[in-house]
């Protein structure tokens, strides 16, 4: 069910819907997720981001579906980018 839910997200992203953005790492490591122009808080792993969404309202959202979506925008390297604090 995740999958479609997420795979529906995607089209809709298009038009602009829900656009989501997980910033580069900074200093701890720590990644910001933007939602809709809203911060939700500091990511430091897939898992975090995978509970931002659902507080976001994405329920059925999975870890696979945050790595795999094109509706994120990973900037400053991909899903499998989380240096450890410097």
């Amino acid at each position: 069910m995740g999958r479609f839910i997420f795979r529906l997200l995607d089209v809709l992203s298009v038009s602009g819907y829900l656009p989501v953005v997980v910033y580069p790492p900074d200093e701890s490591g720590g990644r910001r997720v933007r939602v809709d122009g809203e911060i939700l808080g500091m990511a430091h792993s897939v898992r975090d981001v995978m509970e931002f969404l659902r507080r976001a309202g994405m329920d059925d959202i999975d870890e696979d579906d945050v790595i795999m979506s094109s509706l994120i925008d990973w900037r400053g390297g991909g899903p499998e980018m989380w240096p450890a604090p410097w």
